[in-house]
């Protein structure tokens, strides 16, 4: 693999070029079972240390963990680490749904409010015509809903499930459910649906990776 992963404070953090994030993404679409990219934030980071929460088991059972925090770069260079490469969530959410569209792939859409998704899901159509969006639910939903959505991504078994806002478990969401699901990437990104119904600017989510 293209990758190497390093533990910064127990926590792992994988070292990945943009320009081999087309391999990885492809590998991984080859390989059974569900998978799992998680954007490491520093908070993220600091939440996975803490015993109280499974999100440590979560990252560690992540096949891809992309730091997106300045703080988590310059611990690796302060702990004399391999420094890993920084990625903006925005820019390699982007490179993956590209990578999804050269290679005529499926896209589930999961999370916002069916405003922000019916119009993500139309610009998405319009700027990945290679993509074939297999299906979509909107996130804040009653909870007695919840069956029906995974029945509906185990059917549609979609190459990647984007995940944004209104899913309250976040990255755990799919881990959590990783049993239920045959062979998709679930990708967690909360602002997704905002900036691709336009409702935010792509260059306003800078306050999280200052950090």
């Amino acid at each position: 693999m293209a990758i190497k992963r390093i533990e910064l404070l127990g926590v792992p953090v994988d070292i990945c070029h943009s320009e081999d994030l087309e391999i990885e993404i492809m590998e991984l679409l080859a390989r059974p079972a569900t998978k799992q990219i998680v954007f490491l934030t520093v908070w993220k980071l600091l939440k996975a240390r803490s015993k109280r929460s499974d999100f440590g088991e979560c990252l560690r059972s992540a096949d891809l963990v992309l730091p997106v925090s300045k703080s988590i770069i310059s611990a690796a260079r302060f702990l004399k680490l391999e420094v890993p490469v920084r990625h903006n969530p925005f820019t390699a959410t982007i490179h993956i749904l590209s990578v999804l569209d050269h290679h005529y792939k499926s896209l589930y859409l999961l999370g916002g409010r069916e405003r922000s998704l019916g119009h993500s899901e139309r610009n998405l159509r319009q700027t990945f015509n290679g993509i074939q969006i297999v299906g979509r639910f909107t996130g804040y939903y009653n909870k007695t809903r919840e069956p029906d959505i995974v029945q509906a991504i185990y059917k549609s078994s979609p190459s990647l499930v984007l995940v944004s806002d209104g899913i309250p478990e976040k990255d755990r969401w799919s881990y959590r459910r990783r049993n239920s699901f045959s062979s998709s990437i679930f990708l967690y990104y909360q602002d997704a649906f905002g900036i691709f119904s336009d409702r935010i600017r792509s260059e306003e989510h800078t306050s999280e990776l200052q950090s």
